[in-house]
């Protein structure tokens, strides 16, 4: 382990190359795709095209995040683990991008049969698709700390790859409005199908060439294995005794799980409470704005600190969508107004936590002497996973049971019920999050010290943890 220790401190201020950063952060515009299309649109395409029962979805969607908590730590254990030629998390991310690829071209295409074959089609392929998406995810976002570490350079670094996602996810939420009116098709069930064909054509190549961009440009940092190092379970265990992540995870799964039911619901909201069709518009406009508004941001994490950028960025995000409770027909004008508000701490929400959590990862090895991203990665996907589900799962279901039928006017039962979702329950999650992360102790001086106790713990001298002094390691 001794070259990739001397390469750690070699390029602790290092400066990452700007090709370097773009072919890393390439891969996550194209990932996007398993964002809003299969959180927002494959969930209504299903229920109301393919007939898919809106309640037996929800379980499965749920269901599917229940086995990621099995395979995210599992691949991110794994990848740790990989020896070869290659380095620990290209081979994953080369292979893995294929399978992933074939996954989504076949859950965009369903066939035209029986609804339980249906059913069965939309389990089965949201199973694969979701376990490639691991396959790759976690040992490419492994990638990210590794490249530097430098705690504004990671800011740079991981703020281009979440900006790359939020423009990926932009992409992806134009592209159903944007092949309807490129190939024009009509809003009928032929229609909806032909829109879902087209997207997974345009995507399907575009994310396997970027994934193989990023393994073909980044080079791995040289890992010599230790026979004492931890299995997966005692791993995890220590993993728990990180207090700087716990508290990390703990606030980001609460905002994560408040964010997603909006996510989900936009459609059935705008539609059913605002009585508009201008659904894909809202969503351009909320993306925009955080792509817009992320460099202020990172220029903000690196002016002052990660920690209190990533605060004022979830009171803004929040402050404003929290009126988005009180409208109702005819009130698209001013929801419009308000998702610009809201989108302006947006970008910050998602990448000002990616950079904090390289910095714990740094804190992990001065407590155990390894370089264990791929555990910790693989927590962090799983929370994001689990959040995404419950979002997905716990909304569609009770949607479901208030009596939520497709293409009719909704009762005002299902119509506050949206508006409870969609909004208010969201806001408090971030209000908790906000709490929770304002025991977040790692700030630029504290981050200096750790890497300075991991270089003196390397050269055999005792040290005392900058976090807890009394503590020696």
């Amino acid at each position: 382990m001794g070259d990739f220790n001397k390469n750690m401190k070699s390029s602790e201020s290092d400066r990452v190359p700007m090709a370097k950063k773009v072919a890393y952060a390439a891969p996550a515009f194209a990932l996007a795709v398993v964002g809003i299309p299969v959180y927002v649109y494959i969930p209504k395409f299903y229920t109301d095209v393919v007939g898919v029962n809106i309640a037996i979805l929800g379980y499965l969607l749920l269901a599917v995040r229940l086995f990621d908590a099995i395979t995210d730590p599992a691949i991110g254990y794994l990848s740790d683990k990989t020896q070869s030629r290659f380095g620990r998390r290209r081979p994953y991310i080369a292979c893995g991008a294929i399978l992933l690829a074939v996954s989504m071209y076949f859950l965009f295409n369903p066939p035209e049969a029986p609804p339980l074959f249906e059913t069965a089609w939309f389990g089965i392929t949201i199973f694969c698709l979701f376990f490639f998406w691991t396959a790759v995810v976690v040992p490419y976002e492994s990638l990210g700390p590794e490249i530097t570490f430098d705690y504004d350079e990671r800011t740079t670094l991981l703020g281009m790859r979440d900006g790359a996602l939020i423009a990926g996810t932009l992409a992806a939420a134009s592209s159903p409005a944007a092949v309807a009116w490129a190939f024009g098709l009509a809003p009928t069930s032929e229609g909806e199908r032909a829109k879902f064909f087209w997207i997974a054509v345009l995507y399907t190549p575009l994310l396997i060439v970027f994934c193989w961009w990023c393994v073909w440009s980044i080079r791995e940092r040289v890992q010599i294995t230790q026979a004492d190092k931890q299995g997966l379970l005692q791993g995890l265990k220590q993993v728990s005794q990180n207090r700087p992540f716990v508290i990390l995870l703990i606030s980001y799964i609460i905002a994560a799980f408040g964010s997603n039911l909006p996510a989900t619901l936009i459609l059935y909201y705008v539609e059913y409470v605002l009585q508009s069709k201008q659904a894909d518009l809202f969503l351009l406009i909320y993306f925009v704005t955080g792509v817009l508004f992320l460099p202020g941001w990172i220029f903000l994490a690196r002016r002052f600190e990660k920690k209190v950028t990533w605060l004022a960025a979830m009171v803004i995000n929040t402050g404003a969508f929290i009126g988005v409770f009180f409208l109702g027909p005819g009130d698209a004008h001013i929801y419009g107004v308000l998702v610009f508000l809201s989108g302006i701490g947006f970008g910050a929400t998602l990448a000002i936590p990616s950079a904090m959590q390289a910095d714990v990862i740094d804190y992990d090895e001065l407590l155990t002497g390894e370089r264990r991203e791929g555990q910790y990665i693989g927590i962090w996907s799983i929370t994001k996973k689990l959040a995404a589900a419950l979002g997905v799962g716990i909304a569609l279901a009770i949607l479901g049971a208030v009596g939520y039928t497709p293409n009719v006017e909704q009762s005002e039962q299902v119509q506050f019920t949206l508006r409870v979702m969609y909004a208010l329950i969201p806001s408090l999650c971030n209000m908790a999050a906000f709490v929770i992360a304002l025991a977040y102790p790692i700030s630029r001086r504290v981050h200096r010290e750790i890497l300075a106790a991991i270089s003196e713990r390397r050269a055999g001298r005792t040290v005392a943890d900058p976090l807890r002094p009394e503590r020696i390691t």
